[in-house]
C-alpha cells in the first residue's frame, strides 16, 4: 500500500514509519512546516527536520518538507486569536487536524496516496461497514479528542500505527531498534506554538488591557489582570493572588471583568449540564436525529478520564445539552467536547461548548 507518513521528528512517528515498513508498506514520508517567518508561530524547528531527515535515510525512504504558512495562519491561527478575542477559550489543536493535516495537506498531496498515516494515538474501527475513530490501548496517551472534528472522508484515509500499542512500548520499540529519536523527550508545547509562549503569543496580537479581578460571592475587587483573554474559565494558575487556590469562574467580557472562587472545593468551578453547539458526527449521527437523551461518556478538556452522562438534542434547534452523571470542572465556552459510546471504544465526534448566548464560530 501507498503510504503518505506525516512525520514530526518525535519518537511516537518514528515508531509509526518503523512498524509500516515492517508491514511492508511503500512509504513517503512529510513534514508540515507551519511556522511563520516573522514569528507568528514556531512548529518548524530546524532540529525536527533534521531528526525527520535521519529518520527517512535511516529506512531509505523519500521526504519531503511542504508548507502551508499561509494556511495555517489564515485558518487556525485567526481561528484562535478570533476566539480568544470573544472571550471564549479555542483548542487549536483540533483544528490543525481539521484543516491543516487532514485538509490542506490532503488536497494537495495526501490523495494521491492509499492511506495518510500519522504516529496520533487512536486506531480505526470497523462495524457493520462504517468506519468510526477508535480510542488508543493507553488512555493516558489517547488523542481522540483533537481529532473529534475531522471528517468521514478524512478519516477513511487515515491510519493509526501505534494506536494499538502503550506508550512504555513505543518507547522500548524505539530503543530496540536503535532509532535516533529513541531517547528524543516528548513535545510539551502546543501544536500551533511550538516554542513560543502562548501568553506572549496573545499579547503580541491582542495587547494588554489591565481590569478587576473580583471575588464573585462578595463582589470585592481583590487583585488586576491584563486582559481577559489571557484567563480561560477553571484557571488556577498565573492570577498572582494569595491565599488561594483562586478559580477563574466567570468572565465578563464587556467590562473586561475576571471573577473569581476560592477553595479547591468550591462548587462554583463546577457544572453538570454542558450546552454544545455546532454538533459534528464524524461517521453520521448515531441516533439518528433522535430527541431523547442517549447515554455517553465524554471528555470536556484533554485527559485520561472520561465523564459519564447523557447527551439530548433539544428539539426544534441545533444544540444538544449533555447531562453529567458527575460534577464537572471548568466547563469553558468555546472549548470542544468529544462525545464518545458508553464503552469508552469510539469517538462520535465533538460540539463546542457554549455559553448562551454566544457568538457562532462558523467552523
Amino acid at each position: 500500500m501507498k503510504i503518505a507518513a506525516l512525520i514530526s521528528g518525535g519518537v511516537d512517528s518514528a515508531v509509526a514509519i518503523h512498524r509500516l515498513r515492517e508491514q511492508g508498506h511503500d512509504l513517503h514520508l512529510f513534514y508540515i512546516r507551519i511556522g511563520m517567518d516573522d514569528g507568528r508561530g514556531d512548529c518548524s524547528a530546524e532540529e525536527d527536520i533534521e531528526m525527520c531527515q535521519l529518520i527517512a535515510a535511516r529506512y531509505g525512504l523519500p521526504f519531503d518538507v511542504v508548507s502551508l504558512h499561509k494556511e495555517y495562519w489564515d485558518s487556525v491561527m485567526e481561528y484562535a486569536l478570533r476566539t480568544v478575542k470573544a472571550g471564549l477559550t479555542p483548542n487549536p489543536d483540533i483544528m490543525c487536524n481539521r484543516l491543516i493535516k487532514f485538509g490542506y495537506f490532503e488536497q494537495r498531496w495526501g490523495h494521491e496516496f492509499d492511506r495518510t498515516a500519522t504516529g496520533h494515538y487512536a486506531t480505526i474501527v470497523e462495524r457493520d461497514g462504517t468506519t468510526y475513530l477508535g480510542t488508543a490501548v493507553d488512555p493516558v496517551k489517547d488523542q481522540t479528542d483533537f481529532l473529534a472534528r475531522i471528517d468521514y472522508s478524512q478519516l477513511c484515509h487515515l491510519c493509526f500505527p501505534i494506536g494499538d500499542l502503550p506508550k512504555a512500548e513505543v518507547r522500548e520499540i524505539a530503543i530496540k531498534h536503535n532509532l535516533p529519536n529513541a531517547y528524543r523527550k516528548d513535545s510539551q508545547g502546543i501544536c500551533f506554538l511550538g516554542k513560543i509562549n502562548y501568553n506572549d503569543f496573545i499579547r503580541n496580537h491582542l495587547g494588554e488591557k489591565k481590569g478587576p479581578i473580583i471575588e464573585i460571592e462578595t463582589g470585592k475587587k481583590i487583585g488586576e489582570h491584563r486582559g481577559y483573554w489571557f484567563h480561560t474559565i477553571g484557571q488556577r494558575k498565573g492570577l498572582g493572588l494569595s491565599g488561594g487556590p483562586w478559580y477563574v469562574v466567570k468572565k465578563n467580557v464587556r467590562d473586561n471583568v475576571i471573577y473569581v472562587s476560592n477553595g479547591y472545593d468550591t462548587e462554583k468551578q463546577y457544572g453538570r449540564s454542558l450546552h454544545l453547539d455546532e454538533m459534528h458526527f464524524i461517521s453520521g449521527d448515531p441516533w439518528n436525529g433522535s430527541t431523547d437523551p442517549v447515554k455517553i461518556t465524554f471528555k470536556n478538556r484533554h485527559t485520561p478520564e472520561f465523564i459519564s452522562g447523557t447527551l439530548q438534542k433539544l428539539e426544534g434547534e441545533g444544540e444538544y445539552v449533555i447531562e453529567a452523571d458527575e460534577k464537572v470542572q471548568g466547563i469553558a465556552p468555546g472549548q470542544f467536547a468529544a462525545i464518545y459510546d458508553q464503552d469508552r471504544s469510539i469517538c462520535y465526534g465533538s460540539g463546542i461548548i457554549t455559553g448562551r448566548p454566544l457568538p457562532s464560530l462558523k467552523l
